[in-house]
């Protein structure tokens, strides 16, 4: 039987390498933007030769002064599931972008647009918006390119020289969701930053020192020309260290995002998440209608943990997860492996493959057995209202249950007066669970003195015999990516319609022997069960 792997419910600390995302939503230093007056003396003469028309009129911005011409505010439009928040429906956020050519061609943020309902863009602070479309993304790259309705645009043009430490820089755009255009001045402190953050993966970033805050993301980092040196995506403003996507890293991703396909991406709007010991994966804020992603089955509010068998994000950052990406052609099938958080369900399938299905539910498997056998499990009792984490008195083993167990023993284990490791306990009524078999609660022990002394888990569980008061139901294998080993299931116990289940398992190192049993009275316990098996940790 396949279990699923380890993760707490979500207590989501996102891990980033110490920035702040530069993205939808004041005060900024403000370039001045006096134009030179032209000499009288250089105005040419009148003449009546009619003016030269074989050198087409070009909309390419070519000062500093200009470029607010040429930069957008970008609204993106939808439902987003945040990590923190929870669902948000018909948000609004706004962010950064700037035009590339005339026809309306844009360039902003991954993470600006992608899983919008509608985006609407005002153009160099206009007062009235326009729409435009996705015509792709990078997930990875954190880059996108849009399409505004309408043409004639003015656009900025690429910085052509060597873009070294010290070169003067200035971040435009529209922080903090302020439609007044924002220009902002610094240099270039460093030519090669590290660009792993928690929501992209970017090969090549340089980092500056002019301002950005939120709502600057996508918006353009230009040269005293005008012209653009790279793509703002992140910042921190308490260390004064701002980055941008640079030059020819998003050169090389927009001119493939121009041909309507995507790249390095398989429909998510998505962050790493990790509390550093048991949370990794990607939660997935929304998703794209009619990518992999959407067709595989994956929803706003899941957590990929895993893809091609590789666990996802235990660094805190997108690394891994944009490797896989990098190491596969757009369409190729790819397993994935999902955790639907709002249902504690976990699901597999695969990318341009089969549809996401739940692999494992042990709440699930108890409640087919118990029907098999005749058991009539009481499902009237309603479910419990939450669920808090436990731990014991030495803080090594945390569990969730029920906050209605709230009855809680976190003393030492202790087997024939002696203390052979820790443990805690947890019931409505502690009493009734150690002496009766109508009380549901849960013992969980870790032991490095037991797992000597006895030589595989079936030893353990072959002491652990109810058969005097219960129904055995048999033993299957237990797996899960921490611990293995195996779990008895016993019911009818003390002629009541109970389920006793005790999991005996260890590390792969075999350094301590792990002990857990749960008292399932009616089907809520059930539901804990799979709570509980989910989140349970030794933390050494």
């Amino acid at each position: 039987m396949k279990h699923p792997s380890r993760l707490f419910p979500l207590l989501v600390v996102v891990l980033t390498f110490g920035v702040l995302v530069a993205c939808r939503a004041g005060g900024a230093e403000v370039v001045p933007t006096t134009a030179p007056v032209a000499d009288v003396t250089d105005v040419p003469e009148a003449t009546d030769e009619p003016p030269a028309t074989d050198t087409p009129v070009s909309n390419a911005v070519s000062s500093l002064e200009a470029v607010q011409n040429a930069t957008i505010q970008i609204e993106a439009q939808g439902s987003f599931v945040d990590p923190e928040v929870g669902l948000q429906l018909n948000a609004a956020g706004r962010g950064s972008g700037f035009i590339l050519d005339e026809s309306g061609i844009a360039v902003t943020n991954n993470h600006v647009v992608t899983g919008a309902a509608l985006l609407q863009v005002w153009v160099g602070g206009e007062d009235d918006p326009r729409n435009a479309r996705v015509l792709g993304v990078s997930e990875c790259s954190d880059l996108a390119i849009i399409d505004i309705d309408g043409d004639g645009y003015p656009y900025l043009e690429w910085h052509e020289g060597d873009i070294n430490v010290g070169l003067d820089v200035y971040a435009a755009g529209f922080p903090l969701g302020d439609p007044e255009f924002t220009l902002t001045r610094g240099i270039v402190s460093k030519a090669e930053a590290g660009g792993e953050t928690n929501w992209a993966s970017v090969d090549a970033v340089i980092e500056h020192d002019a301002t950005i805050n939120p709502g600057n993301s996508g918006g353009p980092l230009v040269n005293s020309d005008g012209q653009v040196v790279g793509v703002n995506y992140a910042g921190a403003s308490d260390t004064n260290q701002y980055f941008a996507i640079v030059r020819d890293e998003a050169i090389q991703i927009l001119d493939q995002l121009r041909q309507d396909q995507d790249v390095n991406s398989i429909g998510i709007n998505g962050q790493a998440v990790s509390d550093g010991e048991s949370i990794f994966g990607i939660w997935v804020a929304s998703v794209d209608s009619g990518s992999p992603a959407d067709r595989a089955g994956v929803q706003a509010g899941d957590i990929i943990t895993a893809l091609e068998g590789l666990v996802l994000a235990t660094d805190g950052t997108m690394a891994d997860y944009c490797d896989v990406l990098r190491s596969h052609n757009p369409d190729d099938t790819m397993n994935i492996e999902v955790l639907r958080y709002a249902t504690q369900e976990v699901l597999e399938g695969q990318l341009n493959g089969r549809e996401l299905e739940m692999t494992f539910s042990f709440a699930q498997e108890l409640r087919e057995e118990a029907e098999a056998e005749g058991i009539d499990q009481d499902t009237t009792t309603a479910g419990y209202s939450g669920y808090t984490t436990v731990t014991d008195d030495s803080g090594i083993l945390t569990v969730d249950v029920p906050v209605e167990w709230a009855d809680v023993n976190g003393s030492a284990w202790v087997l024939s007066d002696e203390v052979v490791g820790v443990s805690v306990s947890a019931a409505p009524d502690l009493n009734g669970f150690n002496t009766t078999w109508t009380t549901p609660g849960i013992f969980f022990g870790a032991s490095d003195t037991l797992i000597q002394e006895f030589g595989t888990m079936e030893e353990v569980l072959d002491l652990l015999d109810f058969s005097d008061s219960c129904t055995y139901g048999g033993r299957e294998p237990y797996s899960d990516a921490l611990y293995s080993g195996a779990y008895d299931v016993w019911s009818e116990c003390g002629g009541e319609d109970v389920l006793y289940v005790v999991l005996a398992s260890t590390t792969e190192a075999r350094d301590f022997l792990i002990l857990v049993q749960v008292q399932i009275v009616n089907d809520a316990d059930l539901e804990a069960l799979d709570y509980i098996l989910n989140t349970f940790v030794v933390n050494q």
